[in-house]
Order: C-alpha cells, then structure tokens, then sequence
C-alpha cells in the first residue's frame, strides 16, 4: 500500500475540523511550539534542536522548511546527534560536506502531513509495518509498540522512537525522534529513483510538484511568488535575499554570514523574543567579528551557564524601534556628530557619523563599521557589523 494513497483516506479521517486544533500543542526543548507558526520558526525556539537548526542552516534548507509544504519532519533531538560517532558532526558541518549534510537531513522529511493517528492506522492496515519514502530518497519503515510508541527504522536498521509527536506547525509537523536517521550505505541505483518506487506517482502537484532537486529539497522553490518577486528587490546579506515580509529570526537564519549569531540567539532563548513585533533595530554581527574575540570566548559564552552573559553581550546589539541609517546619521548631525542610544540590555550604545561611514561604539570602547545598512524586516531593521559589542 502506497504511503500517499493511504494517508489521503486517513488524513481525511483523523484531521477534521474538530480535532485539527482541539488539542494544544506540546511544549518541546523548554519552549511552546505555535501552530500559526512555521517549522523552523518553531524549531529555533527549541533548546533541544539547536544542533537540528544549526545543521538545517548549513545545509541551506531554512528557506525550504520555512516554505508552505505541507511536512512531516523527524526532528532528531541533540543528544542524538551526540550519539553518532565522534567528529561525525563537525564533519557534516564543513562546507566541502553540505551535499551529504542535505542527504541526511532530507531523510528526515516526509513530503505530506502525517498526525501521529495516520501513522498508527497506516501500520494497522499493513500488519504491523509500513513503508515511506522521504524528500531525500530515503525509505523508513514505521512501525508501533506494545506501549503504543512509534517506531522507525532506516535502511541500515537504526530505529528511532518517537518520543514528542504531532506538533503541528503552519506548513505541517514536527515529531521529536531519539535518534539520527541515515542514508543507505549502500548507493542506490538509477532505477530506484524513478517513478517505480512510487515517490513521484504517489505525490500531487500540491504536495511537491517541481520542489524537489536530485539531493533533496530546492530552497528558492518553496517560495511564495510574492517572496520570489521580491527577491532581486531586497539587500542580499550572507548570500540570501533578505525579504521584508520576514522577521528578524527567519531572515538571519538565511544569511550564511550569520550561523554564529543565530546560534548565540538560539543558545539565549532570544528567537521568541526576535521573532515578536517589536520593532527592533538589531545591529547584527558577523562570523568573523565572533572568530575576532579572543579564543574560546564565544565557546564560553554559549556554555549553559553563562546564558545570562550570553543575553546580555546579545540584547547590548539591539535597540527597541526602527533606526534607519538615515535615522542614525541625522540624529548624530543634530547631537554633534554622536547619538546616544539605550539597548534592551539597559547599556548604551553611541552612533558615530564619520562621512560616509556610520560607526556603533559600545561602553566599553569598542567600535564596530556599519558594513550593510537598512536590512528592513517585518518587526524592524537589522544593520550588520563587523565587530562585536560589549557591554562594560
């Protein structure tokens, strides 16, 4: 039995009016997850998931994920990923890598929405086991427990519990895995990637259509139109098109110039607070402003028990409004060439007009260049800088 043609009946079945919302959703890694909002939206809130979030960004899939779907998505936790061999992660991270790191990650996405109710009657109805084919061309095969868990086995017969199931999201559902999902080890043949093993037949154009590429899942094709028409139109920052429709989250975690932030941000539990309306002015640093800090001081800062240090250096980058360079430059005409602004930290930071460069310093004496002014988002503006700034 095809696995589309299946969850089709039991989608019909299981996800009425009546029981779609009935249900809060569960809370995941310490943060509520918001049915209106995305996968990666939710995800970035989850402090269970940052190596899942971190590995997503570097595969370039964020775009992806944040598209309508609708998925279901396995999300492994990070003591799975903690799990997998040493240095097999940092591995996966490297540039040289991100082909294979989409391969596995896609393993983990199922091109429909399956509640954790479609999985148990499918199983049912295949006597014990059944068979899907993911976005990365994977097959994992589902199955149930005496206690009722749900089961599922990859190629090389890893089997992973589902252990949080159906948080929804607006473009589909996350179920929280205990353990990372991989490629078969043995390369398929052409053969099995064609219409025979019943990935494209069993899929509608509303599901997938042209969304899939040959190593997974195309970014720039789960766009709206809207967004795509909007894309030549907007800075590009970290190599994304940086889209005004977007919050501060969602765009920064586009900007491959940005993965330490984001991570930082994750690391503080601050992606609830970016992603709210604000508006905000955030003055956004680099990669390479955080490899500038001394050794081993952003190791440190993402540590769990320096969080408060952590939230503090970061909120010191944002204040409450939306300040244009403009904005800036002609505050600091007015005041004598400075102006002085309080961050949500409670520290302050002073805008420095040195013609044509605009200049953050921060108390303790640092100074950072506005390198790429007036990236616009729905809840403020974010200005990039080239150096981190410290509270005193």
């Amino acid at each position: 039995m095809k696995f589309y043609a299946t969850l089709a009946g039991a989608t019909a079945l299981s996800l009425s009016a009546s029981l779609a919302f009935a249900q809060e959703n569960p809370m995941v890694g310490g943060a509520e997850m918001f049915p209106d909002r995305n996968i990666v939206e939710n995800a970035v809130n989850s402090e269970d998931h940052t190596t899942l979030v971190a590995a997503v960004q570097a595969a370039g899939l964020v775009e992806t994920l944040q598209g309508e779907g609708p998925f279901t998505v396995l999300a492994p936790t990070n003591a799975a990923f903690d799990a997998l061999p040493a240095g097999t992660l940092e591995e996966l991270l490297m540039p040289e890598n991100r082909d294979q790191l989409a391969e596995i990650l896609t393993c983990h996405v199922i091109p429909a929405m399956a509640m954790s109710t479609d999985i148990v009657s499918m199983v049912e109805d295949d006597g014990g086991a059944h068979t899907v084919e993911t976005v990365g061309g994977c097959t994992l095969t589902l199955e149930t427990t005496a206690d009722g868990m749900v089961t599922v086995t990859d190629q090389n017969g890893t089997t992973a519990t589902v252990t949080i199931a159906d948080v929804r999201q607006s473009n589909g559902v996350i179920h929280v895995i205990d353990a990372v999902l991989l490629p078969a080890s043995e390369p398929m043949d052409d053969a099995d990637m064609s219409d025979d093993n019943g990935m494209e037949g069993d899929m509608s154009n509303d599901d997938m259509s042209d969304d899939m590429s040959s190593d997974g899942m195309s970014g720039d094709s789960e766009m709206s139109e809207d967004d795509m028409a909007m894309e030549g139109d907007f800075p590009m920052v970290g190599g994304a098109a940086m889209l005004p429709t977007r919050n501060i989250v969602e765009n920064a975690m586009n900007s491959a110039d940005h993965t330490t932030l984001v991570a930082a941000v994750q690391a503080a539990g601050l992606a609830e607070t970016l992603q709210g309306e604000g508006p905000f002015t955030v003055f956004a640093p680099t990669n390479a402003a955080f490899e500038n800090l001394p050794e081993g001081t952003v190791d440190t800062l993402l540590m769990e028990e320096n969080r408060d240090q952590l939230v503090k250096v970061l909120t010191a980058h944002v204040v409450p409004g939306n300040l244009s360079a403009d904005d800036l430059a002609s505050r600091a005409r007015a005041h004598g060439g400075r102006y002085n602004m309080e961050t949500v930290s409670g520290d302050a930071l002073t805008a420095v007009l040195r013609s044509p460069y605009i200049y953050i310093f921060d108390e303790s004496g640092g100074a950072a260049l506005v390198t790429q002014s007036d990236v616009n988002q729905s809840n403020g503006v974010i200005h990039v800088v080239d150096d981190v700034l410290l509270p005193r």
